[in-house]
């Protein structure tokens, strides 16, 4: 009787702890932003390894927006309209901004006319830290600012979020 007790319990927990390690938590909304989570990232035709590997990104902290998901993989579109698979490993939960088409200004404050804190090419990608519903605030290197959602890729208009 007391080896059936361990051999149930030793089950019970083998199935507990299979169970956790599957389930991912709440289902997030889609679509939702993401981020790349290293410097070498491959982006596939398909959401499988047995699929084509259509472009390698080499930028950590690319912004993506995640449009579909199956199984561990997500369907991404990056900031150039580009879309395919990779794998939920290779992305993160941080929010990251891209400055597009041409440069912008950091401010101090949440106003136009606030001084300036620095000055983002194109190109560049910063931190989001929190995001108002017209205003963010964004960390690039050592400076922290605010920027108009207008003036970058990673935020959806009125979203609102620390």
């Amino acid at each position: 009787m007391r080896y059936l007790f361990f051999f149930s319990l030793a089950f019970f927990l083998t199935a507990s702890t299979t169970y956790a390690a599957e389930d991912d938590g709440p289902r997030l909304p889609i679509p939702r932003f993401a981020s790349l989570r290293s410097g070498e990232v491959n982006m596939r035709t398909g959401p499988g390894l047995r699929y084509p590997i259509e472009w390698v990104y080499t930028r950590k902290g690319l912004p993506v927006e995640i449009t579909a998901e199956h199984d561990i993989w997500r369907r991404v579109r990056d900031p150039d309209g580009t879309e395919g698979w990779i794998s939920k490993a290779e992305l993160t939960g941080k929010r990251m901004a891209i400055i597009k088409e041409k440069a912008k200004d950091l401010l101090r404050r949440r106003d136009a006319d606030s001084a300036i804190e620095a000055h983002l090419e194109a190109g560049a990608i910063a931190q989001i830290v929190s995001c108002g519903q017209d205003w963010c605030k964004l960390k690039f290197d050592n400076a922290k600012g605010y920027l108009g959602k207008a003036d970058f890729w990673g935020a959806y208009p009125g979203e609102v979020f620390d």
